[in-house]
């Protein structure tokens, strides 16, 4: 994983898989990004599909919406590596969201940081969540009169 681009794949385009991530998903603030991820089977060679939003509310101009998305888009490319390496660790697909929080504009030094930081818990949300699941699924028997 050399390479820093951020090819179609790796983008979340699917609606149906954005619907069930905001349906189904769990999520997180790292703020300034508020993170929805689930678990998904991925019909792609990466082992992370992501989408950026950036709230039409809190930007009315396209331009700067534009331009904080490419930014982040920007700040992901170069920093997934690590991401990429720990989800195939431990063997799991995610698609994930990144909704951008702020109603200014940060820089972009400030938004790489935090972006670093979101994209390590990411595993860590994954492994807290899935080892929660395993002792909610296991049946607990009664055995006392």
């Amino acid at each position: 994983m050399n390479r820093f681009t951020f090819k179609k794949a790796e983008r979340l385009t699917h609606k149906i898989l954005i619907g069930k991530l905001f349906s189904e998903g769990k999520g997180f603030i790292c703020y300034p990004f508020r993170i929805v991820w689930k678990e998904a089977k991925l019909n792609s060679e990466f082992p992370a599909q992501v989408a950026i939003t950036v709230s039409k509310r809190s930007f009315k101009k396209a331009v700067t919406r534009n331009l904080l998305k490419r930014r982040i888009r920007e700040i992901y490319r170069l920093n997934k590596g690590e991401l990429y390496r720990e989800l195939e660790s431990i063997n799991v697909n995610i698609a994930f969201m990144l909704v951008y929080l702020p109603k200014t504009i940060l820089t972009t030094s400030e938004m790489e940081d935090k972006l670093i930081k979101a994209l390590k818990r990411l595993p860590k949300e994954y492994e807290k969540h899935s080892q929660l699941s395993e002792k909610s699924d296991s049946v607990h028997h009664d055995t006392s009169d």
